[in-house]
């Protein structure tokens, strides 16, 4: 029974690093293409510049959101391990 929980949590710290460095990954990629094309944007069309600031913002602050709900995820896994509870440990 030792050993079957401490598997379980070794597997575990193993997917909260990938969680944590997918959800840092995709938010930097994210922000990288996000930027890239605001600037693009505003090279074209500078008149534009203050309404699409503004959603850029917005979609900024939606996709840090994503990478901040996968950080409690793996925040979640790692101090409240359901996997663990589930056999009486």
């Amino acid at each position: 029974m030792e050993e079957l929980t401490a598997q379980i949590l070794a597997n575990t710290a193993l997917t909260v690093g990938m969680i944590f460095s997918l959800a840092a990954i995709g938010t930097a990629i994210g922000f990288g293409l996000l930027g890239g094309k605001f600037l693009e944007s505003v090279a074209r069309q500078p008149e534009l510049a203050g309404m699409l600031q503004a959603r850029m913002f917005i979609i900024a602050g939606l996709l840090d959101a994503v990478a901040i709900i996968g950080v409690a995820m793996g925040l979640l896994m790692m101090f409240a391990n359901p996997f663990v509870a589930a056999l009486g440990g």
